[in-house]
């Protein structure tokens, strides 16, 4: 897991598997990532292979903590079976996902 913060933004750059066994470093670092008021955070999960519940449910916790401190969540999601996964549980109708970090770290328009 890579961790940059540019703009006030924190991007997270995840590789590999997110499950059962490895979910905790995900946690602890989106721990680190909240707090702050207004904060905003991008997970890019471009290169994330398989996700099974452990990672969604960590996924719905960081959106629900941003949100709670008046901030926001991006993803950043191109894989299949990982795009699959979370659209059958139906994050991709909550969080803003991206198909690269760039349209992820763009300013959005007020109203959106």
């Amino acid at each position: 897991m890579v961790r940059n913060d540019t703009d006030g933004i924190t991007v997270l750059g995840l590789d590999g598997e997110i499950d059962h066994q490895s979910v905790r470093g995900l946690t602890r670092a989106l721990a680190a990532a909240e707090g702050a008021v207004g904060q905003r955070v991008v997970i890019d999960l471009s290169r994330v292979t398989f996700m099974d519940s452990s990672g969604v449910n960590a996924l719905i916790a960081a959106f629900q903590a941003t949100e709670a401190a008046g901030g926001w969540l991006r993803l950043v999601v191109v894989r299949g079976a990982v795009l699959r996964t979370l659209q059958l549980v139906g994050l991709d109708t909550v969080v803003p996902f991206h198909p690269t970090l760039e349209e992820a770290l763009a300013p959005t328009r007020p109203d959106t």
